[in-house]
Formats: structure tokens, sequence, C-alpha cells
């Protein structure tokens, strides 16, 4: 990064947004066919707490991560991060460390205890990160479908 390249840490509020970080989304998600059904499941998200924060750079998203406080029996309330990418291109460059930083941030913020986020097995070099931002692989996730032409994803 120069001198003159700023960077921005901040929520994606606003569906105009949330549209431009799509591309960026789709990094992580390649079976969001569209920009409008990313806004509708942003709003139908957001309707159960889901929030979005973007790191720009020059007003451009390179990385962002949506997440979430949740409840269950297994953790009790937790932050719970549903989605974390550094667009490809700047991957290495520190920018998901800023991101877990300020997710830690707002989990303490809320007086919460853990982080969990799910990640495929095949994620090796995400697994790599993880670790090094101090999480720890702790459980598998088992998933079945339930229709025979429901897509599967991660």
């Amino acid at each position: 990064m120069t001198a003159a390249q700023t960077l921005d840490l901040r929520y994606a509020d606003e569906e105009s947004d949330v549209i431009r970080c799509f591309e960026l989304m789709r990094q992580l998600r390649p079976h969001l066919a569209s920009e409008r059904e990313f806004v509708d499941r942003w709003h139908r998200q957001r309707e159960a707490g889901y929030r979005l924060i973007v790191l720009w750079q020059d007003h451009v998203p390179v990385a962002l991560a949506g997440f979430r406080v949740q409840e269950n029996l297994v953790h009790g309330v937790h932050l719970y991060v549903d989605d974390l990418v550094t667009d490809e291109t700047a991957r290495g460059s520190g920018f998901g460390h800023v991101l877990m930083v300020r997710l830690k941030e707002e989990g303490r913020a809320l007086g919460l205890e853990k982080l969990i986020l799910d990640t495929p097995l095949t994620n090796v070099l995400g697994h790599r990160f993880y670790y090094r931002e101090g999480l720890l692989a702790r459980a598998l996730r088992f998933y079945g479908t339930l229709s025979s032409n429901q897509a599967e994803t991660a």
C-alpha cells in the first residue's frame, strides 16, 4: 500500500455499499447468482442481527466480514462469523488480520467470550490464518441436504 492509498473500516449499512461488495463476496460464496440475490439475503439476514463490516481501500472493498450474535446451548451467547474474505489479489496484506481484530473488539464490547466460525476442511490456507489469529479447531460440522434439488454449498 502506498502512502496515497487510504483504508476505511466501516459497516455496509446502505444497500449501495452492499451492492459494491457483491464481487468480493462472490469470491467466498460463488453460488450467489446475482447482486439482487445477495442484497435480498443481506436484508433478510440483517433482520436476524447480521452485520457486514468492510475494509475499503481507496473506496474499493478489499476485505469484509459478515457476523451476528447468536446463542445456543453449546456455546451460550457468542459472536458468529458467517463470512470472512479478503480479495484474492490482496491476500497476505494483513487485511484479514485487521478484520479479525475488529471482530474480537466487537465481541468483547458486547460482553461475549467466544468468536466462532466455520470453514471448509479444504480451506487449508484459511486454517493457517485462523490458527495465527488464535482460533482453534474444536469440532467438525456435519450436514446433509433435505431435498434432492437443493444445491450443496459450503
